[in-house]
């Protein structure tokens, strides 16, 4: 009988081992996945950080196209005199509708 409970001690600790072996798995198996999920977020944050790069860029190409429209200073009083606005504000609606007066005091009708 002795020879018989040895074999059952055993197969439970080969089921032990079985058992400690699955769940040291599972924690490896955690630890990778927070790897990647660091990955994925610092991948995520290059593309944010890529993203508003572009948006900057973008930005100065359009500030540099609106600095390049040539409008009236005349416009620009009378646009800030007769509504009452900042002449920057004035100005800026001006430029962007390339120097139309008219555009831009119906733009800032609206």
């Amino acid at each position: 009988m002795e020879g018989g409970e040895e074999g059952v001690e055993m197969v439970v600790d080969s089921k032990d081992l079985q058992q400690q072996s699955k769940a040291l798995d599972k924690l490896t198996d955690r630890v990778e996945d927070r790897q990647l999920d660091s990955t994925r977020v610092q991948e995520a944050m290059a593309s944010i950080a890529a993203s508003a790069e572009a948006d900057r860029n973008a930005m100065r190409i359009r500030e540099k196209e609106l600095a390049a429209v040539k409008i009236n200073a005349a416009d620009v009083d009378i646009i800030a005199n007769e509504l009452e606005l900042d002449k920057k504000v004035a100005e800026r609606t001006l430029r962007e509708h390339k120097g139309d007066a008219v555009a831009a005091i119906r733009h800032l009708l609206h």
